[in-house]
Formats: C-alpha cells, sequence, structure tokens
C-alpha cells in the first residue's frame, strides 16, 4: 500500500528488494483510511505513477505486477496463479 509517506527511491528499492529474495508475484495499492481513528493518507499516487511502478517491477524482473489506486493482495489472484 502506498500513501504513508515513501518516497519513490524507496518504493523502487523495495521491489529490487522483493525480486532478490525471490517474489514472483506483487500488488500495488494505493492506502485509503479506513476510519478518522487511522493513519491519514499522506499522498494520492495518479494511475500513470502506478503504471511505472508497475514498470519498474517488470523492468526489475518481478514475473506478475499489479499496481493501480484499488489493487489490493488478493486483486486477480485466481488468473495469475
Amino acid at each position: 500500500m502506498l500513501g504513508l509517506g515513501e518516497d519513490k527511491e524507496e518504493i523502487i528499492q523495495t521491489l529490487k528488494d522483493l525480486k532478490v529474495v525471490g517474489v514472483d508475484v506483487v500488488t500495488i495499492g494505493q492506502y485509503l483510511q479506513p476510519a478518522r481513528k487511522h493513519h491519514f493518507v499522506q499522498r494520492y499516487y495518479t494511475p500513470e505513477e502506478f503504471d511505472e511502478f508497475r514498470k519498474l517491477g517488470e523492468d526489475i524482473g518481478i514475473k506478475h505486477v499489479l499496481s493501480g489506486p484499488l489493487v489490493r493482495s488478493s486483486y486477480h489472484a485466481s488468473e495469475i496463479l
């Protein structure tokens, strides 16, 4: 989930670290504050930025990168595995 204060370099490094440990499937989505008592959103990413993160993950060598504002961990899971 993105939007809690991370920067682009941290996202890229995380994707690289995931590849190094053998991760094949990554989902990247926008954090949405479920209630006022939870952490607030520090940044909303654009659909274009999510597309960029998908491409970066694929370029790093991760086989399946699903990236978008409404993507969640189970997003289209049956189609991947």
